[in-house]
């Protein structure tokens, strides 16, 4: 079939990212998802209704989305039936007509089951029951464990969520709250999330928390009235735990503070944390939010490196997104290096010194990583934090202060809500550097041997 002179084609089922293709799809984008779920947490029940804003890239007879293992009753798109076939975590889609390239369409699926986590080398990813209540931890594969969707980072688009569950359970979920309902015995929350966002930083906690708010330095009871100005900061915390959390997060004000003063404006209207009463291998985060484990709450700050690390991920990581998952040092490796920043400045060992104790602890390690290009399998290998960290005070130590944290800001505005390269951040560097470092980079990025520092 032609649309308007062009050979329609179905799109792609895979993204072409160098290291996770099968996640995402070609042939369009998404630029808003209105999820609509109705979750009951005894059975693990969930019924949705997932309506998908698109753009064709190109003249589409078939669209492909990534989505998990759920009966799914009607697929429509542009109001009308479309023929739907599941091929494994894709489920393949084929309008009655063909879509012209650059036309927007919607794309609405009604479905139910009970949400698994996606299966992957990393474990179980996505949507998860805890003992009372659930949670979302997503990255870098897991959202279509709860809603049809283009799973790829650099697909970033707004969201609308709504959730109505049990009402003696707290919501939190990525976004905005902007309404909240109680009928009879259910509680519908709903959400927005303006800014561009990737997937897998779509997030939703459901437990029985304690809501929080922070409020000159003191963590209080939610507040509806005389909000202080700036950024609001919220909390969702077992009862058992507020005491102890009280502390551990009590210097996250002056994070934020001086999180701003380095990379720019916080990028989103709120930051949310969630404790589960579950413990975590490891804290979470999202868009606009970050999740921790009960056992990473004692009271005593042990901690703390964590609090700052997911806080610096709603700027590097969340606000700025990896085009593709080859350039992931650029989240983690911001994150690490933001902990030594903070250690130095909140009276903890310095930037300087705790560099140089990580730099004798990776020569320690096998020479068999290049960050720059880790692999798949060494996505999340300590060595791309560490040496990520590395390479950002190496940088600095070539640049000098005034002009690594000119860089490091203009990096974290320009590039706001964007899809990121490693190739960009090496071209802004050598700009403020005011000379090449093609060989700075490739020294520590792509090669596997550990440079001076």
């Amino acid at each position: 079939m032609r649309v308007n002179g062009k050979a329609a084609a179905p799109g792609a089922d895979t993204s072409g990212d160098g290291y996770l293709p099968e996640h995402g799809n070609g042939g369009y984008r998404v630029r808003h998802y209105d999820l609509d779920l109705d979750y009951r947490i005894g059975p693990n029940r969930l019924s949705a209704t997932a309506v998908l804003t698109c753009e064709a890239t190109q003249a589409l007879s078939r669209l492909t989305l990534d989505f998990g293992e759920f009966r799914v009753s009607r697929v429509l798109v542009e109001g009308k039936p479309a023929k739907y076939v599941r091929r494994g975590l894709k489920l393949q889609v084929k309008p009655a007509r063909s879509l012209p390239a650059g036309t927007e369409f919607q794309v609405e699926i009604r479905y139910a089951g009970n949400p698994q986590p996606v299966r992957s080398r990393w474990g179980d990813i996505g949507w998860d029951e805890l003992t009372d209540g659930a949670l979302v931890a997503s990255q870098p594969v897991g959202a279509p464990s709860w809603f049809p969707c283009n799973d790829h980072p650099a697909d970033k688009a707004s969201y609308r969520l709504a959730v109505a569950t049990a009402s003696p359970y707290l919501v939190a979920a990525t976004g905005n709250l902007v309404s909240r309902y109680q009928s009879a015995s259910t509680t519908k929350w709903v959400f927005e999330r303006p800014e561009p966002t990737s997937t897998y930083l779509m997030s939703v906690q459901i437990g029985r928390y304690e809501d929080l708010e922070l409020s000159d330095g003191a963590w209080v009871p939610e507040r509806t009235a005389d909000r202080p100005a700036g950024i609001v900061q919220r909390a969702a915390v077992p009862p058992r735990l507020r005491r102890a959390f009280e502390r551990d997060f009590g210097r996250q004000g002056r994070m934020m503070e001086a999180l701003e003063e380095w990379f720019g404006p916080y990028p989103f209207g709120e930051y949310v944390v969630v404790v589960t009463d579950d413990d975590l291998d490891d804290p979470i985060e999202a868009q606009g939010m970050a999740i921790f484990g009960a056992n990473h709450v004692d009271g005593r700050r042990t901690h703390e490196r964590l609090v700052v690390h997911e806080l610096a991920h709603q700027w590097f990581g969340n606000s700025l997104t990896v085009a593709d998952w080859q350039h992931i040092w650029l989240n983690e490796g911001f994150a690490t290096y933001t902990e030594w920043l903070w250690s130095e400045v909140s009276g903890g060992e310095s930037a300087e010194a705790l560099a140089r104790a990580w730099y004798e602890r990776m020569r320690a390690k096998p020479a068999d990583v290049t960050i720059g290009d880790p692999g798949v399998a060494r996505m999340f290998d300590e060595r791309v934090y560490k040496r990520g960290g590395l390479t950002l005070h190496a940088l600095r130590g070539e640049m000098g202060d005034p002009a690594f944290f000119a860089l490091v800001k203009a990096w974290a505005v320009e590039n706001r809500h964007a899809a990121v390269t490693t190739e960009q951040f090496v071209s802004l560097a050598e700009s403020y550097a005011g000379r090449p470092l093609g060989e700075f980079f490739a020294a520590w990025l792509e090669r596997v041997a550990l440079p001076p520092l």
